[in-house]
């Protein structure tokens, strides 16, 4: 590829050029929700920011398969199940289904591949007696365990020392584990109405770090590219990926690791001790999708976000005058002048000068920040354009090098249910026959319950343009 690529490798601790194994083609895993509920803010940050990452390899002319497991048998959804009184299975479909809703509205493409665990038993079963082989694992009591102390690297990726973690470390009431460092592959079923399967250590089910071990073996190979998730994920869970991986495959799991950090509520970590614990779901009822998403890239993925009223305040109004700008720019392709002028020729020419440092922050570690700022510029050159009017031509090409950016950072996507209805549309035109027929009292009246409805009108040389308040 043309356009050299940094990422921080957590791995190595540095800014790296990122080279990918077979390129044109990258391969990405990223850690997908635990399906017992709705997915909140903090859950959404990975979504978003790793769709980011694939629209910009897309961007920049790579080929990506994308890989997202959903952990559809688990602890917290066997709760779930016994709450709600449904079978486990029947609860992570539930949410899988609701995890699309949200995502959908957030602009997140679905990934090539969405695993679940319940769908790879056999390959889970498989890996496990491999490890176990290898004299990695040990079967106890219907558990199996993995022998942490054997892999000589473990640590590497989250900076633990294993004579620090011993200190800390205890076997738990009901574990028959050998070393209080082991962790769990596989759990023996506990309850009749527990959810298992067989397996040659009896029923049971997979414990949670072998699953992504194993899905992003089966759907990308040995090793893959970029293995992506949150901050939080770092220790245990990916630690103990790289220890069931390498072990297995003799090879590297994953050549480059990228974290994102923490979504902090009013300043302190999001808990629902705390009563801080916000979905997506919830945050909708108050602001668009679109809008979220744009407030998720506007700090660059490795930075914390402070998720407040005023935070979101703040960010929405550039994020509103992005959206008031494409606005005017369809309303001007529609209704502006039929000859592009020298200087709007000029203006267009620098639209190079924004794209350029638009992918030059991008390609910096993704630096969504940076770009938003470069999408910024060039709406204010745009702006300073059309102040007066515009002609068609201009109009139609600034709006395209908008969503031509816009559309890699996944915003300014309006879904229809945001479209100007015939019903608007069709107040919009009597009101100005009234004003044709100089009845001001109608035409101030149909003015007054358009706003109510949440558009108001902007009265310009080139006619009238609806402006739609974000929901």
């Amino acid at each position: 590829m043309e356009q050299k690529l940094f990422i921080y490798n957590t791995l190595s601790r540095t800014k790296e050029l990122f080279v990918p194994l077979h390129a044109p083609n990258v391969g990405m895993y990223v850690c997908g929700p635990t399906v017992y509920n709705y997915f909140h803010i903090g859950n959404a940050r990975p979504f978003v920011v790793f769709d980011t990452l694939r629209r910009f390899f897309k961007y920049i002319g790579y080929d990506v398969k994308f890989v997202q497991n959903f952990t559809d048998v688990d602890d917290k959804i066997i709760n779930r199940a016994k709450e709600e009184n449904l079978p486990a299975l029947d609860v992570s479909k539930k949410y899988i289904k609701e995890y699309f809703k949200d995502a959908e509205a957030l602009n997140v493409i679905k990934a090539d591949v969405h695993p679940k665990v319940s769908e790879h038993i056999e390959d889970i079963i498989e890996f496990i007696s491999t490890l176990i082989e290898k004299g990695y694992a040990y079967e106890a009591d219907g558990d199996v365990y993995y022998i942490t102390r054997k892999f000589s690297e473990y640590g590497k990726l989250s900076g633990q020392n294993i004579d620090d973690l011993e200190s800390g470390a205890r076997i738990a009431i009901g574990e028959v584990k050998k070393d209080p460092l082991d962790f769990a592959l596989w759990k023996a079923q506990k309850t009749d109405d527990e959810i298992a399967w067989e397996s040659p250590w009896g029923k049971g089910r997979p414990g949670w770090h072998i699953e992504c071990s194993t899905m992003s073996k089966k759907h990308l190979g040995t090793t893959i590219d970029i293995h992506g998730g949150g901050q939080d994920l770092k220790f245990p869970h990916h630690e103990n990926e790289i220890a069931q991986s390498e072990a297995c495959n003799c090879a590297p799991f994953a050549n480059y690791w990228m974290h994102n950090g923490y979504i902090m509520v009013d300043g302190e970590k999001m808990s629902k001790s705390l009563n801080n614990f916000f979905t997506v779901r919830d945050i909708r009822k108050e602001y668009d999708g679109d809008f979220i998403r744009f407030f998720l890239l506007s700090v660059q993925y490795r930075g914390p976000i402070n998720f407040s009223d005023e935070g979101m305040k703040q960010v929405k109004q550039g994020y509103d005058r992005l959206v008031n700008a494409t606005e005017t720019l369809e309303f001007l392709v529609q209704n502006g002048s039929e000859k592009m002028t020298e200087k709007e020729e000029e203006t267009v020419k620098s639209f190079r000068d924004y794209k350029e440092k638009f992918i030059e922050c991008m390609s910096d570690d993704l630096n969504t920040a940076g770009a938003i700022g470069a999408l910024f510029e060039l709406v204010s050159a745009i702006n300073v354009e059309i102040e007066g009017g515009a002609s068609k031509e201009f109009a139609g090409k600034a709006l395209e090098i908008i969503h031509e950016l816009a559309d890699v950072l996944g915003v300014l996507q309006r879904s229809s249910e945001n479209a100007i209805g015939e019903d608007i549309q069709t107040l919009v035109d009597e009101r100005q026959q009234a004003r044709k027929e100089k009845n001001w009292a109608r035409a101030d009246e149909i003015r007054d319950q358009l706003a109510a409805m949440g558009y108001t009108l902007k009265d310009t040389p080139q006619g009238v343009q609806i402006i739609k308040a974000d929901a």
